[in-house]
């Protein structure tokens, strides 16, 4: 059951732990799948604290723009791709829970989800987790936090690192290391395991979310 969105202090989002990076088609990658037992802890920590669950679903059509930068089609809506995974899809249809789709590498430009946030406009905390790390993490991570600064929102932004990964890792260090480093400067914090500070110290405390 839903409660009314201004009730809402906290927000996990998932996002895209979707068939089409874990399970397959062409930018799937099974490593990913590390991450699923942490992800499950945080979801159970979310609901006991009464936070906001958000799935973000990435879901395209064939002729979405986005398939032009990337090799071949991914998460397709009706080729199964697009799906959560089993392991997370019982979480989905939980109390406090929302899916939403986006067709672009930021779940802030999904219609539904700048719907949500401003509709929930006493959220203090937003934690995220998923992947991927360098592309839809990232991407969205920082759309929200700079929508927060547009409406001078302070809002802390975690986003844990031992539960987000991404395609081919191995390839991809020199990108997720510039992700992280640019999500820091932004002031997003990165946590590692179950501590989450929201001190800050003095000189940081303009660019806290």
């Amino acid at each position: 059951m839903m409660k009314n969105l201004e009730s809402y202090e906290g927000m996990l989002l998932i996002v895209d732990m979707v068939n089409g990076f874990l399970k397959k088609g062409v930018l799937h990658d099974p490593n990913i799948g590390r991450i699923v037992p942490r992800i499950i802890e945080l979801i159970n920590e979310a609901h006991e604290k009464g936070y906001l669950v958000v799935f973000i679903d990435d879901t395209h059509e064939k002729d979405s723009v986005e398939h032009r930068r990337f090799p071949g089609l991914h998460s397709v809506r009706g080729s199964g791709e697009e799906l959560i995974i089993d392991e997370l899809s019982k979480y989905v249809s939980m109390d406090d829970t929302i899916i939403i789709e986006k067709n672009s590498t930021s779940f802030m430009e999904a219609p539904g989800f700048r719907k949500l946030v401003q509709a929930a406009s006493n959220i203090k905390n937003v934690e995220i987790v998923g992947c991927c790390t360098d592309i839809c993490v990232f991407n969205g991570s920082m759309g929200l936090a700079n929508y927060y600064d547009q409406w001078n929102r302070l809002v802390d932004i975690i986003v844990h690192q031992d539960a987000i990964a991404t395609f081919g890792e191995a390839t991809r260090q020199c990108y997720i290391a510039a992700a992280c480093l640019l999500m820091q400067q932004q002031g997003i914090q990165l946590v590692n395991g179950r501590k989450i500070s929201l001190d800050r110290p003095q000189e940081k405390q303009l660019i806290k979310r």
